[in-house]
């Protein structure tokens, strides 16, 4: 059974190898949308847009998976030396990809590491922040379809949110990439069970007349800020979380060995132009 539905930005495909499972579906599904509403930067009422408007004048409390995504968040900027940084939404803002909910240009906008807990669901800032987890939200909505499919006794299938594919049960699943110079040609990979796998690439930006470049955190100038992007950059790992937001450290480092994978259980697949 398969159901496909537009949530993420993107379209999410649920397919279970049980054929009545529209209702555990449909829970998957729920969760998903639940990801979306919480951290959603596009949605000024989400969550995230509270955080990033109020986290510096109080403390506020957030809900489990927020503060979930937040800490895992943390752990990643620590350990890939800053190049995961969910940080830079006003970057983004001042490069056109997000819109602007707040007037970011009166405040000394800080980072990730300016977020502190003051217990398990309460936050606070040092200064204000601007964050965007569009590049781990997905893979962790991806996990949490999982879970609600698993909790409904589906016994295996997988999930796919745009790039982001998570295969669950006895089942393993040949997967495919996109060559990037011929998107319509996939190139075998191997296959996968129990796991994960995340892809960052920018196959149709000419076609889309998009810019190719990906936001460095690390950057201490403008010139310096926008790298080129090509190739296509893959990472597995057990949850799809990980895998989501270690894409980003490979395309930034092109380090198929970079320090933090091992800690994550990751292995990386660049392929380039």
């Amino acid at each position: 059974m398969r159901r496909c539905k537009p949530l993420l930005g993107t379209y999410v495909e649920i397919s279970i190898e049980d054929q009545n499972g529209d209702k555990a579906i449909q829970y998957a599904f729920d969760q998903i949308e639940k990801v979306q509403q919480l951290m959603s930067f596009h949605d000024s009422q989400s969550e995230l847009s509270m955080i990033n408007a109020r986290v510096h004048c109080k403390s506020i409390r957030i809900h489990p998976w927020t503060a979930r995504i937040l800490r895992i968040a943390q752990d990643l900027h620590t350990h890939s030396g800053g190049l995961f940084n969910c940080g830079i939404g006003h970057r983004l803002i001042a490069a056109g990809l997000l819109p602007s909910h707040i007037d970011i240009s009166s405040y000394d906008i800080g980072g990730i590491e300016d977020l502190y807990f003051i217990d398990h669901d309460r936050v606070s800032s040092i200064r204000p922040i601007c964050l965007d987890l569009g590049g781990i939200a997905k893979g962790f909505a991806v996990d949490e379809a999982v879970k609600a499919l698993i909790a409904e006794g589906v016994s295996g299938g997988t999930v796919n949110a745009g790039g982001d594919l998570r295969v669950f049960g006895n089942q393993p699943q040949t997967i495919y990439l996109r060559n990037p110079q011929l998107p319509r040609h996939l190139i075998e990979v191997g296959s996968l069970s129990n796991g994960a796998i995340a892809t960052s690439a920018l196959y149709f930006s000419k076609r889309d007349q998009q810019g190719s470049y990906i936001i460095n955190p690390l950057a201490q100038t403008s010139a310096g800020m926008y790298r080129q992007f090509s190739g296509s950059y893959s990472v597995l790992a057990k949850e799809c979380v990980y895998a989501d937001a270690l894409t980003k450290v490979l395309a930034l480092s092109r380090q198929q060995h970079h320090p933090c994978f091992a800690r994550y259980g990751a292995r990386a697949i660049e392929i380039t132009l």
